[in-house]
């Protein structure tokens, strides 16, 4: 199927996203909520579009909008930039902390505007957290309360019992607002401590005894605490290079 993104046609298979579709042709649409692993979740609307169907328009996210007919896609006008400001600027006043929110409001020229906010905060309320928690099985996070008190956190605050201590939570969020420590055999997070399980070959953390059971669980493979997935695969490699000869 033929559809026109910033006036270049490109061919594109029906029932992708007009955001897959841009960077599959190396346009850029601006996402802070997107990530390639979960697919769209169309709440932070960073990335909405103008979208052309004969005499009709309207503006779409495109993480969201799946291609089913020939359309013509604009990914910046007056007012899509105006849209994307005014985000960048709300959640900038949200987690006026946040590096990653203070060079985004610089890149977008968005006014300075002092309110009475958490000059600490950092979370933007992208969710990539949540959705990286569910994606692990553990559900451990949530967002909790509503308006101006929302924020993601365990219940209660207390150490998550369903928390196995991966880090994906951490590792994905854009602008660092989960806070995750490691010592040499211990890992703490969400107000929970967790042993730390490291290869014994090369050092590195391989885990938490809780994450490895969990994976193993799921995979059906059994259970390995001695080595990370690199060194178990130069092992496998020299294994089968030893069984060639």
């Amino acid at each position: 199927m033929r559809i026109i993104i910033d006036e270049k046609p490109v061919e594109v298979e029906p029932g992708i996203t007009i955001l897959e579709a841009a960077r599959q042709n190396d346009i850029d649409i601006p996402t802070l909520c997107y990530h390639e692993a979960f697919g769209g979740q169309g709440m932070c609307r960073m990335c909405m579009v103008e979208v052309k169907n004969g005499a009709t328009s309207r503006l779409v996210a495109s993480c969201t909008y799946p291609i089913s007919e020939e359309i013509e896609v604009s990914t910046s006008t007056p007012a899509i930039a105006r849209i994307r400001r005014n985000i960048i600027g709300l959640l900038y006043r949200r987690a006026p902390n946040s590096e990653f929110m203070q060079l985004l409001r610089e890149q977008y020229k968005c006014p300075e505007v002092r309110l009475d906010v958490n000059q600490e905060e950092n979370c933007i309320l992208c969710r990539l957290c949540v959705k990286a928690c569910e994606e692990m099985g553990s559900s451990a996070i949530a967002a909790v309360f509503r308006g101006t008190d929302k924020r993601i956190g365990t219940p209660y605050d207390d150490a998550a019992t369903a928390c196995i201590g991966c880090g994906a939570c951490a590792q994905i969020c854009p602008t660092g607002a989960i806070a995750m420590t490691e010592s040499e055999d211990r890992r703490t997070i969400w107000n929970k401590d967790f042993a730390l399980v490291r290869c014994q070959r090369c050092g590195q953390p391989v885990g938490t005894p809780e994450q490895l059971e969990y994976i193993a669980s799921k995979s059906g493979l059994a259970l390995e605490f001695g080595l990370c997935q690199e060194c178990r695969r130069k092992q496998a490699a020299v294994k089968v290079s030893g069984y060639h000869r």
